[in-house]
């Protein structure tokens, strides 16, 4: 649970989301710890209640700034992200640049395994 709660710290996520985002997201569930063939993710109460008992523990904020420190002290740099869908839609051909002509190194994609030639 407390990997779970640095998770949410560091991607600013709701208690919901953050639920929703463990299922999502398979890296996130290796580093909580999570195997969906044997568990299931934390219902966004169960994270709300240790959120609240964990922000009332007198060594809470001090916890936090070792694991900062400790991070610090392999190189590791831990800042709020954000996790960005990279959902590949359809959009029309745009030629808004100097030349009139699309970017050359833009002309296709890979959705899958399927090849995307944009025009």
């Amino acid at each position: 649970m407390l990997r779970i709660y640095f998770l949410q710290q560091w991607y600013s996520l709701a208690d919901e989301a953050l639920e929703d985002a463990l299922y999502d997201s398979q890296a996130m569930r290796t580093f909580a710890g999570i195997d969906l063939s044997n568990e299931s993710v934390p219902d966004a109460t169960t994270l709300l209640k240790f959120r609240h008992c964990w922000s009332v523990t007198t060594w809470a904020s001090g916890f936090s700034m070792k694991v900062g420190a400790h991070l610090s002290e392999r190189k590791l740099l831990m800042k709020e992200g954000t996790i960005v869908d990279a959902t590949i839609i359809d959009a029309p051909v745009s030629t808004k640049n100097v030349a009139k002509k699309r970017d050359p190194e833009m002309h296709q994609t890979k959705k899958g395994n399927e090849v995307v030639i944009l025009e």
